[in-house]
């Protein structure tokens, strides 16, 4: 069985000095590997081809056959690592909390583990009779929600 450690040295080596990231790395045990990045700007099919290409030239299909699936993050999917936090800088996310709550809004900053998103509440105000929508910033860790995901607009 081909090694997750070793697929993963691969596309790190590959990925120096380029703006790609590393999302994730799966290897089954009947051996089909799945390698998932991304960047800022998009992926492009180009650049997938071309790690595909590198990952093929040093796996040896004489020692175990294999099937390789080389591609971006979905777009749609929550984020795994900090990177696609950091990328998504103000973009429009929607965040489920451990609570089960929905806060859709802008990433703002993110800082270590941590990740500021400003949404649109409505707030109770003195002097109002009734809840005003307001700006309010929320922060999160991103080991303490179930997910953040980009929101797709059309």
């Amino acid at each position: 069985m081909i090694e997750k450690k070793k697929v993963q040295e691969i596309v790190e080596e590959w990925l120096k000095e380029k703006e790609y990231f590393l999302v994730d790395v799966d290897v089954t045990p009947d051996d089909r590997i799945v390698v998932e990045i991304d960047h800022a700007d998009g992926v492009w099919i180009e650049d997938c081809v071309t790690l595909s290409r590198y990952i093929e030239e040093r796996l040896s299909r004489d020692e175990e056959d294999y099937e390789l699936e080389v591609g971006s993050a979905g777009l749609g999917q929550p984020f795994r690592v900090e990177q696609q936090y950091q990328a998504s800088v103000g973009k429009e996310v929607e965040v489920l909390s451990t609570n089960g709550k929905k806060y859709k809004g802008e990433m703002k900053h993110v800082e270590g583990r941590n990740f500021t998103i400003s949404t649109q509440e409505k707030v109770k105000v003195e002097g109002k009779k009734r809840p005003v929508m307001t700006d309010v910033e929320r922060t999160f860790s991103m080991d303490d929600v179930k997910y953040c995901k980009y929101i797709i607009k059309f």
